[in-house]
């Protein structure tokens, strides 16, 4: 006959929980073995620390030194004050007086006399001149404008018969030319400073020739006064091969 066993009192059933429990236990008994620390008493001082009184740092005391103040001024000398005897003359200084008396003579002012400065006007140009110069010829034209329109007809036609046209094709120029001219009319009625401007030296030089021969004429007016006018002059001409 087997003997029955009761099937809640077999160990072997826990035995993994146990192993488990166990492993645990030792675990926590070796780190806990490992952790522990021990003292040397002996090195262990126990008593307290005594801060007395010389740890207390004596400050020295500083006094500032002020400096002494500078020497007076030595004080002003007494002023010598010179004692005159009566006997002695003083030269007195006497301050004479300005204001005219009635005895002294009144000398008259003659009468101031302003010069006249003479009023210098400017050169102005042939546009807008007041007065234009008269050329000769022009004289019976009876407006400022016509008088202008007469006088540039009139150089006009005397640089085209004067200006030796056969000089371009000497120099071997071809086509239209070009050279303008400036002078002035000055204020006696004179052609000076006359300047071209050419595509050559030579007729430059022709048309300054041509223009210092042109006859004197009355002298431009600006505000009633004989002036230098400025007169330009295109000189246009074609050179035929």
């Amino acid at each position: 006959m087997k003997p029955k066993k009761n099937p809640k009192a077999d160990l072997n059933r826990r035995s993994t929980l146990f192993f488990q429990i166990g492993m645990i236990v030792m675990l926590f008994l070796a780190w806990q073995a490992i952790e522990w620390k021990t003292y040397d008493r002996d090195a262990i001082d126990t008593g307290m620390v005594d801060v007395g009184d010389e740890l207390e740092e004596e400050v020295p005391i500083t006094q500032q030194l002020t400096p002494p103040p500078p020497p007076p001024p030595p004080p002003p000398a007494p002023e010598v004050i010179e004692v005159v005897e009566d006997e002695e003359e003083v030269e007195e200084t006497i301050i004479e007086s300005t204001e005219a008396s009635q005895e002294e003579e009144i000398v008259e002012v003659e009468e101031i006399v302003e010069e006249e400065v003479e009023e210098v006007i400017e050169d102005v140009p042939f546009a807008v001149i007041e007065n234009v110069p008269v050329y000769p010829g022009c004289e019976n034209k009876g407006s400022n404008a016509e008088k202008k329109k007469c006088m540039s007809e009139k150089v006009m036609k005397f640089v085209q018969k004067k200006f030796d046209t056969d000089l371009a094709n000497d120099l071997g120029l071809e086509g239209r030319q070009r050279i303008f001219v400036q002078f002035k009319i000055n204020n006696k009625g004179k052609v000076v400073d006359v300047r071209a401007r050419a595509p050559h030296p030579r007729l430059e030089r022709e048309a300054v020739d041509v223009v210092q021969s042109l006859p004197n004429m009355t002298p431009g007016k600006q505000r009633g006064k004989p002036v230098g006018v400025l007169y330009s002059l295109p000189i246009l001409f074609q050179v035929e091969n």
